[in-house]
């Protein structure tokens, strides 16, 4: 829960930073909610933009509390790429534009196919909207093609060379896309389990069903916990994907209940295709372990 000495904080650095001249060096910076999102704007725009993470790596987007320091970096931001769901955005994200009247917004969740609370697994979101499109490739492509066009109206003599370059990742996107396609399909077994649901999209893009240890954001119940393990062994489940923002603590229960192993994904890394390949991989893994009984 955000504190309020800590919002009283941030309201004055805001009210100072309203009171300031313009920026004028504001279009080279853009700033975006998660570091994924920073790959698409390097890739595509090259150097031509300095990138500001909002979330600083190994912290939870979900519950965020950005420092004034970050609120005060976004007075040099032409744009806001938000993913529209995260619970530290629905938060803070109308103070960020108290900092920075000018900026230009870009909601990606606007250009996906967003899987509502209860749609994906059973235990709904705390967002009430599943905020994790970006680990799928077939969600990469229309982020691509939303955060191209921000760039062109940003820089619009840089167009055809950010065209260029976008041609180029759809090219990546489709190769991951791909290999998704062959390892993640076809299998009689189609369970995983993760800790924190992350991977609803890749669950529904690729035929799989996402077995999540949390519900809503909250620890399970005991209950919860029994109907989990007796699910992992029915499944023949051996692998329970982690994130290193999360506690693993019922993770390991379950695992050491089913004779699983644990295994870290990163999908808020800021290499976008390492990290998503490293996941199908793992999946295919997890998948090849299920079905062999």
């Amino acid at each position: 829960m955000v504190s309020m000495n800590k919002i009283l904080i941030l309201l004055l650095a805001i009210t100072v930073l309203s009171c300031k001249s313009p920026d004028r060096t504001s279009r080279d910076t853009v700033t975006v909610s998660i570091s994924p999102f920073g790959y698409f704007v390097s890739t595509i725009a090259e150097n031509d933009f300095s990138i500001n993470i909002m979330v600083p790596a190994g912290s939870d987007p979900h519950i965020y509390e950005p420092s004034p320091d970050q609120i005060a970096s976004l007075r040099k931001s032409a744009a806001y790429i938000s993913d529209g769901y995260l619970g530290f955005e629905l938060t803070w994200l109308d103070r960020f534009f108290e900092a920075n009247t000018k900026m230009k917004l870009l909601t990606l969740g606007d250009s996906t196919d967003i899987i509502m609370a209860k749609d994906h697994d059973g235990t709904g979101h705390p967002e009430g909207a599943d905020p994790h499109f970006w680990v799928s490739p077939k969600s990469a492509r229309p982020i691509a093609g939303a955060v191209l066009n921000l760039l062109c109206d940003l820089k619009p003599e840089m167009e055809a060379r950010y065209n260029y370059n976008y041609r180029r990742l759809l090219d990546t996107i489709d190769s991951i896309d791909k290999k998704a396609e062959e390892m993640l399909t076809g299998f009689d077994n189609n369970y995983f389990m993760v800790f924190h649901p992350t991977l609803s999209y890749i669950a529904r893009d690729y035929g799989l069903v996402q077995l999540a240890v949390e519900e809503e954001g909250k620890e399970p119940t005991p209950s919860s916990m029994k109907n989990l393990i007796d699910e992992a062994i029915k499944r023949n489940i051996k692998v329970i994907f982690v994130m290193e923002e999360f506690d693993r603590k019922n993770a390991l229960t379950i695992a050491s209940e089913t004779g699983s192993v644990i295994r870290s994904i990163n999908p808020l890394s800021e290499d976008w295709p390492d990290a998503v390949d490293e996941i199908i991989t793992s999946l295919h893994s997890s998948l090849m372990s299920s079905n062999n009984k």
